[in-house]
């Protein structure tokens, strides 16, 4: 799904620059109220975490393959404005040190991946936590739910994009069933990744996933006949690992995934690209700005042997990834903090 250079004009990829950058200052203010001094720390994580997966392409179609997005999967763990500002992270860090999806289209995959897959997963996890019953089980499934429906419509997005500014005269119809089918497809593979990632923190830290908050009823204890609510202090840790052993545990498993597991991850084309080569979409692709980066493609520049190439490349991209994610989530964090500090309220 990573677009790349000269698929989408230089007009509507300005446009979607544009509407890219709103969407991040807006992200950036509304991260202020998700992130607290619990969430702040996982935001980091779950953009390296991302960064990980993404990695790990697997089969969906004879000669396709599918990877996940992401932007559900950080909504409903951090938040909707801080998930976009995940994927963003993840897509720029993508775009400038691994010359994957074009820097002049970087507008167009912030929209597409980090944008409409963040609202549609948000909106399709929200709207299904309200009816069901309030159990980590209906977390897991409301994941499941969104995840799967916010692939083909980042797929509709792109087929809208191209609609209006694709830089090839191929019939639209024919780049709406191609990719709307194959990421149909894709995103099974995304909304099993994302609720077996939400049940396991679930069932972990419940009280860090950020879909989860309101689900936990409070401790009711007995007085005198009746019923209160017991003291925070004297309700049940619903932890089984502190917030430290998780984001350790997070991110030895991104590490793994990337320097070792995407080793075996599959090497047929993604689904954009499948249906860009199959329909005739990339025929004015462009040369990447970054292609002479030392980890273009994924792989680190003069390491011959493959395995160790990619393994260094992956595990230099989570560094690089969770590095840049948690300094951006503790300027936002630290914002907050100035902006709810007495003197800030004085100011006012």
């Amino acid at each position: 799904m990573h677009v790349p250079d000269g698929f989408i004009n230089a007009p509507i990829s300005a446009v979607t620059g544009v509407a890219a950058a709103g969407a991040i200052a807006v992200s950036l203010r509304g991260a202020r109220r998700e992130l607290d001094e619990r969430t702040a720390p996982l935001a980091g994580l779950v953009a390296a975490f991302i960064f990980a997966v993404q990695m790990l392409n697997f089969p969906v179609a004879a000669g396709t393959s599918g990877h996940l997005l992401g932007g559900a999967l950080a909504a409903i763990l951090v938040g909707p404005y801080t998930g976009v500002l995940c994927v963003s992270v993840v897509l720029l860090m993508q775009g400038i040190l691994f010359a994957d999806g074009g820097l002049t289209a970087l507008g167009v995959n912030i929209t597409d991946m980090a944008l409409v897959t963040t609202v549609v997963g948000y909106a399709v996890f929200r709207g299904l936590v309200k009816v069901l019953p309030r159990t980590r089980r209906s977390v897991t499934v409301a994941s499941f739910a969104a995840a799967l429906l916010s692939v083909p419509a980042a797929a509709v997005m792109f087929t809208f994009l191209y609609a209006i500014g694709g830089t090839t005269d191929i019939a639209v119809g024919k780049v709406a069933t191609a990719m709307i089918g194959v990421h149909v497809l894709i995103g099974i593979g995304e909304a099993a990744i994302t609720a077996l990632t939400v049940g396991a923190v679930v069932a972990v830290r419940p009280d860090l996933v950020y879909g989860a908050r309101g689900l936990q009823r409070r401790l009711k204890l007995r007085v005198n006949g009746e019923l209160v609510d017991a003291p925070t202090a004297a309700a049940p840790v619903a932890a089984r690992a502190s917030r430290r052993g998780l984001w350790v545990t997070g991110l030895v498993a991104s590490l793994v995934l990337a320097g070792f597991v995407s080793f075996y991850a599959s090497a047929s084309p993604d689904g954009l690209e499948k249906v860009a080569h199959d329909q005739g979409i990339d025929k004015k692709a462009g040369k990447h700005a970054s292609s002479d980066s030392p980890l273009a493609g994924y792989g680190v520049k003069d390491v011959a042997d493959a395995r160790l190439s990619g393994g260094l490349a992956g595990v230099i991209g989570v560094g690089v990834t969770v590095v840049a994610g948690s300094g951006v989530f503790w300027a936002v964090r630290r914002r907050r903090s100035t902006d709810a500090s007495p003197t800030a309220v004085e100011k006012v």
